[in-house]
């Protein structure tokens, strides 16, 4: 008997999707720019490429880009395989080098670029050639893929080598916009752009670290260099150890980083920072296969703030783990399985108190330094607060010299400006721009004074020469300006052992 709401009476009619209505539909997928290129060169390394080169022509009057690749290409029916939609189940367990996934990209990465799509692969001395042209998609609303008997007129073929792939877009409607010299100037403007994502998104490749094939980029000839966002050969940057999370029978391997506070790295700051900024790029960095997917994100598991901006965790997941992970067509979003995301909220505590103690490493100095400080910070509850120190050498100093109606006027004219320190700017300017926030610079004639007043004061107080002249040297002002100060100190010394 059939269960209720079920009939075993069943009819079943083809229902194949229009051609030139899917074909157009998947152009519209997300692809930017950067993510197609990145997308069409996975498959370049998974077919063990060591040389991949991009060719723009950005100045005729019908643009055209390609991708060619010195890979193991492919016979005529691996390409026909390859220009399919769907070649792949992602279901299928790939080699642990794949980086390919739903054997769309190929396909999706050019539709989204470009109307007219050609491969040209080389195998064993012979020359495939094939091509998808969405305007005969539509003319003919068939999956009718074309292929070429000579292909002499394809654009670069002759920079094809004895093995290798070759995929040329052109008809590029949603890349060039306009005409004239203004699309062909923002044509370039992209191109840029996306030179810069494929130095990251491949940096580990490029690199050619270790365990990894190194692979060689190109742009029109230049040549491009890995952007590795850990800064990780900085001496400065903090890398913590490799943990490893166990997942559905395979590992995902973390690791945290904290990068240089900007006095470590001035010349590094504004590179590392990237575009978006440090607030923004502080976060997971994913990595499938090696290659970047998705970065600049605590994946809701805590808020991107700016005492934690120097913290990046690199993930490392292998391929097989695509579905847990969520990984879109485009590989450029991903979602951690529940245990896994469970950890790294465990995580993020800690990098996130690496990264405070470093980027408040002055201000920690500050509270800690009870020899020769400026300001005191105190704290009361929740409530921190700063004030000059009154006991300060050249404070003292001159409060001594002061009658005694003018001592307790000094007094208040510090207080009043404690009271006054902008709080609000300085946190502005911090965030937004922390390397070029100083402290007001002294004029050479105000330093000796001052060099001159504290040194005898701790000289007065007992203390020795040799430490006198330490506490001066890891204290401000004197640090910053120590070869100037450490010159006065000399002739100061020198007058007193011949007075």
């Amino acid at each position: 008997m059939a269960a209720a709401g079920f009939s075993t009476n069943v009819r079943t009619k083809e229902a194949a999707p229009h051609a030139a209505m899917l074909i157009e539909s998947m152009r519209d997928i997300g692809y930017s720019l950067e993510t197609a290129l990145a997308d069409i060169i996975d498959n370049s390394i998974t077919a063990t490429a060591r040389s991949i080169r991009l060719f723009a022509d950005t100045t005729s009057a019908r643009p055209c880009l390609a991708i060619l690749d010195d890979g193991t290409g492919m016979t005529e029916d691996e390409l026909l395989a390859a220009m399919r939609p769907g070649s792949r189940n992602p279901l299928d367990t790939r080699d642990k080098d794949d980086l390919g996934r739903f054997g769309l990209g190929l396909k999706t990465a050019s539709f989204s670029q470009c109307r007219k799509l050609t491969v040209a692969s080389r195998k064993d001395g012979v020359t495939s050639c094939a091509r998808w042209n969405l305007d005969e998609v539509a003319r003919t609303n068939k999956w009718l893929v074309e292929f070429l008997d000579d292909c002499s007129g394809v654009p670069w073929i002759d920079e094809l080598g004895s093995a290798g792939t070759l995929v040329i877009w052109e008809s590029l409607d949603r890349l060039i916009e306009g005409d004239g010299n203004d699309a062909r100037s923002a044509f370039v403007s992209r191109l840029d752009d996306a030179a810069e994502h494929l130095e990251l998104v491949f940096h580990r490749f490029i690199a050619g670290e270790r365990g990894i094939r190194k692979v060689a980029l190109f742009l029109n000839g230049r040549q491009l260099e890995a952007f590795d966002p850990f800064h990780s050969s900085h001496p400065a940057t903090q890398a913590g150890p490799v943990e490893k999370i166990k997942s559905g029978g395979q590992e995902v391997e973390v690791q945290t980083f904290t990068l240089p506070h900007h006095k470590k790295d001035p010349e590094g700051w504004e590179r590392y920072a990237g575009k978006a900024g440090y607030l923004k790029n502080q976060g997971f960095y994913v990595y499938r296969g090696k290659r970047l997917i998705i970065h600049g994100t605590w994946f809701g598991l805590a808020r991107q703030k700016e005492l934690t901006k120097l913290a990046r965790v690199r993930i490392d997941m292998p391929n097989g783990m695509d579905a847990d992970w969520k990984i879109d067509v485009k590989k450029a979003s991903a979602q951690p399985p529940y245990h896994v995301r469970e950890r790294l909220r465990r995580i993020i505590e800690t990098i996130g108190a690496t990264s405070r103690r470093v980027y408040t490493a002055r201000g920690h100095r500050l509270a800690s330094d009870s020899r020769l400080p400026v300001w005191q910070r105190r704290q009361s509850g929740n409530e921190i607060s700063y004030c000059l120190n009154p006991d300060h050498p050249v404070f003292a100093e001159f409060s001594a010299r002061l009658p005694d109606e003018l001592t307790a006027d000094f007094r208040y004219i510090l207080e009043m400006a404690a009271s006054s320190i902008p709080i609000d700017a300085l946190f502005a300017d911090i965030s937004s721009n922390p390397e070029s926030v100083s402290g007001s610079d002294l004029a050479e004639d105000s330093l000796e004074h001052i060099v001159k007043t504290t040194f005898s004061a701790l000289k007065a107080s007992g203390i020795s020469t040799e430490d006198a002249m330490q506490m001066m040297r890891v204290t401000d002002p004197f640090r910053e300006k120590w070869e100037l100060v450490a010159n006065q100190l000399q002739d100061q010394m020198k007058e007193t052992a011949d007075e």
